[in-house]
């Protein structure tokens, strides 16, 4: 049922927005990502970043990131083919327009997974998508999940955690962000994340409809 609706919401929508997901990392934004793009292959597609860190185990080049030097990564910002990108622990971030309109020429909802200074960045654009910020319930939880990995210094870790502090207290901000999802219960987290899309998709096939009626009433 879920599924039939999302398809004909999206038929309905002659470009469908992107959707930029963001959160500090440890928040389960990833996890979230993931659930949704294994349900819903034929609906949402993954906008792929490139970074310049090295690959962590189990991550795979073209599909997690594309891992680049950091030469060719700037090459590429100052040739404009980037839409924005951050620089975060040393490492670089971005994302590329080919990788967005990829995922459009496909008719999918292009999903975009960029961090707060990405955010700000895509806000002067005119790409307009939704924006969703993934939290978590508190920082100590925060914390432990990140520890609970064993993939960080601890120098590392607490860069992320200063810089989740940072995150938690801008996704407050008014306007930032469209939804904010505090990720306590991960069923609960990704009913949410589901629903929202669910609405959002059902109200574009409205208002689509309503404007094809209002230049077109005999078509009705």
């Amino acid at each position: 049922m879920f599924m039939r609706y999302f398809s004909r919401a999206l038929s309905a929508m002659a470009g469908p927005r992107p959707v930029v997901l963001s959160g500090p990392s440890g928040a389960g934004k990833s996890t979230l990502l993931k659930m949704l793009m294994e349900e819903y292959q034929s609906v949402f597609g993954f906008s792929v970043s490139h970074t310049t860190r090295n690959p962590r185990p189990g991550e795979v080049d073209g599909k997690d990131y594309h891992y680049v030097t950091r030469e060719v990564m700037q090459t590429g910002i100052d040739n404009n083919e980037f839409i924005e990108s951050a620089e975060f622990s040393g490492n670089m971030y971005g994302t590329s327009k080919a990788a967005v309109q990829d995922v459009q020429a496909k008719n999918l909802i292009c999903i975009l997974d960029i961090d707060m200074q990405g955010v700000r960045n895509i806000k002067r654009t005119d790409l307009s998508p939704i924006y969703i910020s993934i939290q978590p319930p508190s920082m100590a939880i925060l914390e432990n999940r990140l520890r609970l990995r064993k993939t960080e210094s601890e120098e590392s870790l607490q860069r992320r955690l200063h810089a989740a502090k940072v995150d938690m207290e801008l996704s407050k901000e008014p306007g930032m962000f469209d939804v904010v999802i505090i990720n306590d219960n991960l069923d609960e987290a990704y009913g949410h994340l589901k629903n929202l899309f669910l609405r959002r998709l059902i109200w574009s096939r409205k208002s689509t409809c309503l404007r094809r009626r209002q230049q077109d009433p005999d078509s009705f």
